[in-house]
């Protein structure tokens, strides 16, 4: 079986779902399709949750009405009279689901209220698809993955139940033995307790792995409309290349840096049952496309990560004692109870460096936690650049101009904060 991916510029506007149909029916083996909500619409049920949350619930029914609107009006441009019919039947109950997310929404229950408005996007979207692929003749099944992927009650970044989940995704196999496609939500799953729950950033790709892994999925296939990966983001580098074939780690270390790819946690199914991973053109499928694998021979250019608004923090201790274990375990600790990831870090003598996202909420609660037992001082609004496979004259060529305030280098990784 194969494991499709359709992501929200795939399906932007009714033209470009239409034009998913021959992919689907060039498929040569069962296939299942985890799709992303239609553009923007994550954005707008955010848009909603923050109004119902700060009490503007007028606001946020308004809101929700538009957005209902603008699906039906999606649906009207791809399907007959009859496929419309039912589709709106279908979405009505979504709707209602939604209604209700924006009057129960409690600021006390932030991140619950949000997964319960947020989910319903990818609802819409399969919904439409699903009929739309009806309307085609082609064999389908519409599923809600929330009934598949169980997880814990951690909102907006569940851990996935991957024992209950595999009980659930046999169902799922079911389906595709008797020849239909499934199509089915990415981003989403269920708590014990049966609210929605999100997979959080890149959740959409999660979701065709864990699938993918739970079947035993020959590939998986994530469909953009570029025609695979770059070296480092086109809109702030020119002149990157395409990579045709890269490894799992690699797509894990640059990740983890901060570039606009891949991320590990994605990865990790599909390494651990050696799935290869496509990164494809749905704009033109013939294209190459590019690969992520178990082993790659092919020497790779610069890969290039940029990480923007960073706050780089020293800690210096007060008593002079040096940043050894004692200190280090300490420092630590603030972090991960603060749930602070460090993008960075290096110690010296009797200080400790670490360059974080510049966020103010956290800030806020790190900064007071430091200076108990440190001197704390900030470099705000720093730019963190992440260089692999780097050669000196890339190197110069990215820095020339600025001010390095730190440098870090390995074998094959350089990193620097500048501002």
């Amino acid at each position: 079986m194969l494991v499709y991916k359709f992501g929200g510029a795939s399906i932007a506007d009714a033209r470009r779902m239409a034009a998913l149909l021959p992919l689907v029916r060039e498929a040569k083996e069962p296939l299942l399709i985890v799709m992303s909500a239609l553009g923007k619409t994550t954005n707008a049920l955010e848009v909603i949750v923050n109004a119902a949350c700060h009490g503007r619930k007028e606001d946020a029914s308004a809101l929700a009405e538009k957005l209902e609107q603008q699906h039906l009006d999606y649906a009207r441009q791809l399907l007959d009279d009859s496929h419309y019919a039912k589709a709106v039947a279908s979405l009505q109950a979504h709707f209602v689901a939604l209604e209700q997310a924006a009057k129960t929404a409690d600021p006390k229950f932030y991140d619950r209220s949000y997964d319960q408005a947020v989910c319903l996007g990818e609802i819409f979207s399969t919904c439409i698809f699903s009929h739309w692929l009806l309307q085609n003749e082609v064999p389908s099944e519409w599923v809600d993955i929330r009934k598949v992927i169980r997880t814990d009650n951690t909102y907006r970044d569940a851990i996935v139940d991957w024992d209950l989940s595999q009980q659930n995704a046999k169902e799922t196999g079911k389906v595709l033995q008797q020849g239909k496609i499934v199509v089915t939500q990415g981003f989403i799953g269920s708590a014990p307790d049966g609210y929605s729950t999100t997979l959080g950033r890149e959740g959409s790709d999660y979701t065709a792995a864990i699938l993918a892994a739970m079947l035993g999925a020959a590939s998986v296939t994530i469909w953009k409309d570029v025609e695979g990966l770059q070296n480092a983001d086109p809109k702030q580098f020119p002149g990157t290349v395409k990579i045709n074939e890269i490894s799992y780690n690699e797509v894990i270390e640059m990740a983890f840096y901060g570039a606009q790819i891949i991320h590990p946690k994605t990865i990790k199914p599909l390494q651990n049952n050696h799935i290869p991973l496509y990164v494809k053109c749905f704009l033109d499928p013939k294209l190459e496309g590019t690969v992520i694998q178990q082993e790659v021979t092919a020497a790779y250019p610069p890969l290039i990560a940029l990480k923007e608004n960073q706050v780089l923090i020293q800690a210096t201790t007060r008593d002079f004692s040096f940043i050894t274990e004692d200190n280090l375990s300490t420092l630590y600790r603030i972090f991960h109870d603060l749930k602070i990831k460090i993008n960075l870090i290096q110690n010296a003598a009797i200080s400790f460096v670490a360059c974080i996202d510049n966020r103010e909420d956290k800030l806020t609660a790190l900064i007071p936690a430091l200076s108990e037992d440190y001197k704390v001082t900030l470099n705000e609004k720093v730019t963190l650049l992440t260089i692999r496979h780097y050669t000196p004259e890339i190197i110069n060529k990215l820095i020339t101009d600025r001010q390095t305030l730190l440098r870090q280098e390995t074998r094959k990784t350089v990193q620097v904060v500048y501002s």
